[in-house]
């Protein structure tokens, strides 16, 4: 049944996108499910789902969306937006987040946040990994009441 949901998704318009809707687990830690948005051409979105999977109960890709246009309509500042984008429990996971700050803001639910990101794409950074090379890098909480840093890497 995914595998089809995700199918009709790489074929629906970026509006239509945004109608899907998945029903959650049972189990309260499994009950996250979550759609990501990418490129269906960037190998590094997928070895960031697979890292970010752990803890959510389904992946639903929706390749070749209108990257531009999910970002603008989940709110995604310009100048934290990376290569791809994930919708779980109504928050926004923008870039190459870790899975412990995702699994953190799903716990912890914070007031006045719409989500997290890490802007463009550190070496080093889940889906990003380089035997030799690591970069520093920051997780931003982003909401109406403008950014925080919510985790630091290093």
């Amino acid at each position: 049944m995914i595998g089809a949901m995700a199918k009709a998704m790489r074929d629906m318009s970026g509006a239509g996108l945004l109608l899907i809707s998945l029903a959650a687990c049972s189990t309260a830690a499994q009950a996250a499910s979550y759609t990501m948005y990418r490129d269906a051409g960037c190998g590094c979105c997928l070895k960031w789902a697979d890292h970010a999977a752990e803890g959510l109960d389904a992946q639903v890709t929706a390749e070749n969306a209108d990257m531009q246009m999910v970002k603008d309509l989940h709110g995604v500042p310009t100048e934290l937006r990376s290569c791809h984008t994930m919708i779980v429990e109504g928050y926004v996971i923008e870039g190459h987040v870790p899975a412990e700050a995702i699994r953190k803001l799903l716990r912890e639910k914070p007031d006045n946040v719409t989500g997290l990101a890490v802007p463009g794409m550190p070496v080093g950074s889940p889906g990003m990994e380089h035997p030799d090379l690591k970069q520093p890098y920051q997780v931003i909480a982003f909401g109406p009441k403008g950014q925080r840093v919510f985790a630091s890497y290093n």
